[in-house]
């Protein structure tokens, strides 16, 4: 009988998974400052502005989101 071992998250060290760990919060901490400046700049606009650039009010959550969490 063949046994097959399969490492993720950095294997079974520990301090390799402590610094998988830590490069996960530095790129949560990364994107969530990247979607409160994306929602902010959007926010300061007018609706004018906004619709010059063909943006609604009430979409302006989805667009940092995507921007911030897929983009």
């Amino acid at each position: 009988m063949a046994h097959t071992a399969i490492l993720t998250h950095g294997g079974f060290n520990l301090s390799a998974r402590f610094a998988t760990f830590v490069e996960r919060v530095q790129r949560a901490r990364a994107q969530a400052a990247e979607y409160n400046r994306t929602f902010s700049e959007l926010q300061r606009l007018s609706d004018r502005e906004l619709n010059d650039i063909g943006i609604r009010r009430c979409d302006i959550v989805d667009i940092a989101r995507e921007h911030a969490y897929r983009g």
